[in-house]
């Protein structure tokens, strides 16, 4: 089962800092037609990508929250966006500036109530959205530039996991599984993991299925951007990324229908 809401302090700040540390790689060695290449995000190039992901980081550098009612700082994107020092060596002083925060804060910090772009939560849910946001923007660099990425490790577990905390609204109102119907969404790797789904009255995820109805294979990178309407289903089932056995109608719709965020 996902668990979104209790990652330990060790694992949301090695997460996060082996987000920055795949940022800070890519900048060092991107080409300049790379930075102006587009991203899996429709509306930015490798160099919005990365506006966005570090301009979020500025904001969130030495902001604690207070209450779940405050804002973080967001006016500050605007500074770091303007701020003329060399591009690269900008990034790395915000996520150098993020290190220094990980390495203050304490359990009673991600406790703390706080905002977050899912709603009122606490600040430990805050950091393990942005893990999952810098792992999934990373991909969205990555994947069209055909470069490797490491898709393994605690931050690739926290944005599975943000997909399959929402797998019930996926699989009951993006996918149409029908009352009394189950699917099995079969992970091959890199991250290996079976998630079950099961429609009694509502969508809801369960521990185990005998015989679902329909058993959807593929990759964890692969479902995570399908899930993020990262990339085009069809190509997926057309390359055989996405394949499935039992309910050919329901393995289709599960298949094409898995986008819940962008």
């Amino acid at each position: 089962m996902g668990k979104p809401n209790t990652w330990s302090l060790d694992e949301l700040r090695g997460a996060l800092e082996h987000c920055y540390a795949a940022f800070e790689a890519l900048c060092a060695d991107l080409g300049d037609h790379e930075w102006q290449t587009q991203s899996l995000c429709p509306d930015w190039t490798v160099r919005g990508v990365v506006d966005h992901v570090s301009g979020i980081e500025a904001v969130m550098a030495g902001w604690l929250p207070d209450d779940a009612a405050a804002l973080p700082p967001f006016e500050r994107v605007g500074g770091f966006l303007a701020d003329e020092t060399p591009y690269v060596e900008k990034v790395r002083g915000v996520y150098e500036l993020r290190r220094r925060d990980l390495a203050a804060l304490t359990d009673a910090d991600l406790a703390r109530p706080s905002w977050t772009p899912v709603g009122p939560g606490t600040y430990g849910r805050f950091l393990a959205i942005r893990v999952f946001d810098l792992w999934v923007h990373e991909r969205d660099i990555t994947t069209p530039l055909g470069r490797a990425s490491d898709d393994t490790g605690v931050a690739a577990q926290i944005a599975l996991a943000e997909v399959e905390n929402s797998i019930g609204y996926i699989v009951g109102k993006k996918v149409g599984l029908p009352d009394g119907k189950s699917l099995t969404f079969d992970l091959t790797g890199p991250l290996t993991r079976k998630i079950h789904v099961a429609v009694d009255g509502r969508a809801a995820q369960v521990d185990h299925l005998d015989n679902p109805d329909v058993t959807v294979t593929t990759d964890s990178t692969t479902f995570i951007q399908l899930a993020c309407g990262r990339i085009d289903p069809q190509a997926q089932i057309d390359s055989g990324a996405v394949s499935w056995t039992g309910d050919d109608t329901l393995g289709d719709s599960a298949a094409r229908n898995l986008r819940f965020t962008m």
